[in-house]
């Protein structure tokens, strides 16, 4: 491993050494690594009781979704398939939890947060006895020695996420910065007095929006209560949203892999990882869908498409305020609507919380390929695609492939 790796440098090695050497009546820190879902399973309670301990938005990162990853994998037979789940224990405490994967690719070989192709935010679980950036130096550390690599790939990190205060100084920044527009209910007596929030203006246009469908036909909101209608929803969404990705001429790193919208088809009905799906009808027919999933109180919506031949009556900004009214009933204390900023999700959002993507080296080829690719070549050429006319794109999306 260079030097220009994710190993501390001298004085926190100094540092780490001498926590190691605290007194008797203190546990050291024991790095372990889970490659195989046997020994996931062996440590999935520890797991459990960690994240419930754990502040933060942290779905990705919980055991629910590692289980649906692993069981996703196993069943699709990918043997390219290589977990690298890292975990930190004070004695016989789980105190930390950092779940990876490893990626080879002709260019380079990557840690990345486990079922990196599907999911949103990168984040550790970190027990609050513990500094965050000793920790995920650890982590960190561990990581690399059980699964050499060239870099360390942290996508989407939130910056209020214990990761984001524990990234090491040899990181790089790589991409655009961007938000994640966020609805904290928990700060609202109920969805009413939520409401009155939204600019009066906003209502009015609402309002008129609703009453102008409504001549035409009902227009109901139906949360999906059995698995067969949440896959109804999800293959919808699913459809709908590549589609439109299409006819704009864009892509997506999960809507390029294939096997998308069969993971998606995996959860439905999973009671690991609670989905909530939701449709806004117009005339008994679906205008505007969107499902995600709830964890430790909070909605993350993670796929939404709708009709866009009814663009000029807004159905995703109304059925996002179903979304949020059907979240406060149930008790939520919020939802996250994700990355990216769009100006329907800002109609709704009380707060947007920087996203910035990281990335770490641990050798020269790392170096190298992070500071070509991802830092200067990527970024130029997605801004070139992006300013160019939508037929022309998706000519040049399809030309590239996965490289976008």
């Amino acid at each position: 491993m260079s030097a220009l790796g994710v190993l501390p440098r001298t004085d926190e090695r100094r540092r780490f050494r001498a926590a190691d050497r605290v007194g008797a009546d203190v546990c050291a820190l024991r790095a372990a690594v889970v490659r195989t879902r046997e020994a996931f399973d062996a440590m999935a309670y520890q797991w459990e009781g960690l994240e419930a301990q754990v502040d933060g938005a942290l779905l990705f990162q919980g055991s629910g979704w590692a289980r649906a990853i692993f069981d996703f994998e196993a069943a699709r037979g990918n043997a390219a398939f290589d977990p690298v789940v890292v975990t930190l224990s004070d004695g016989q405490r789980l105190v930390a939890v950092l779940p990876l994967e490893r990626i080879r690719t002709r260019a380079r070989t990557v840690l990345a947060p486990l079922g990196h192709a599907f999911s949103q935010y990168s984040d550790a679980l970190i027990s609050a006895g513990l500094e965050p950036r000793d920790a995920v130096a650890r982590l960190l550390r561990a990581a690399v020695t059980a699964a050499p690599c060239d870099a360390v790939s942290f996508l989407k990190v939130r910056e209020d996420s214990l990761l984001a205060r524990g990234m090491p100084a040899n990181h790089l920044v790589t991409g655009a910065e961007q938000g994640a527009p966020y609805v904290a209910l928990s700060g609202f007596e109920d969805y009413a007095a939520y409401f009155q929030t939204i600019k009066p203006k906003t209502r009015k246009n609402m309002r008129n929006a609703r009453n102008r469908l409504e001549r035409d036909g009902a227009v109901t909101h139906h949360v999906a209560e059995t698995a067969g209608e949440m896959l109804g929803i999800i293959e919808r969404t699913l459809s709908g949203r590549a589609g439109r990705l299409r006819d704009q001429g864009l892509s997506s790193r999960a809507f390029r892999d294939a096997a998308f919208a069969n993971f998606c088809a995996s959860i439905a009905g999973r009671a690991d990882l609670p989905v909530l799906a939701m449709s806004l009808h117009h005339n008994g027919e679906p205008v505007a869908e969107q499902w995600g999933f709830v964890h430790k109180q909070r909605y993350y919506a993670f796929v939404a498409s709708r009709d866009f031949s009814n663009s000029d009556e807004s159905p995703g900004k109304l059925h996002l305020g179903e979304v949020i009214h059907a979240c406060a009933e149930r008790g939520l204390d919020g939802a996250d609507l994700m990355v990216p900023v769009m100006p329907y999700k800002l109609t709704w959002a009380t707060e947007v919380v920087t996203v910035r993507d990281y990335a770490l080296p641990v050798t020269p080829r790392g170096v190298l390929v992070l500071n070509l690719w991802d830092r200067t070549l990527r970024p130029f050429i997605k801004k070139t695609v992006l300013n160019m006319p939508a037929g022309l794109r998706a000519l040049a999306v399809r030309l590239a492939g996965r490289s976008l």
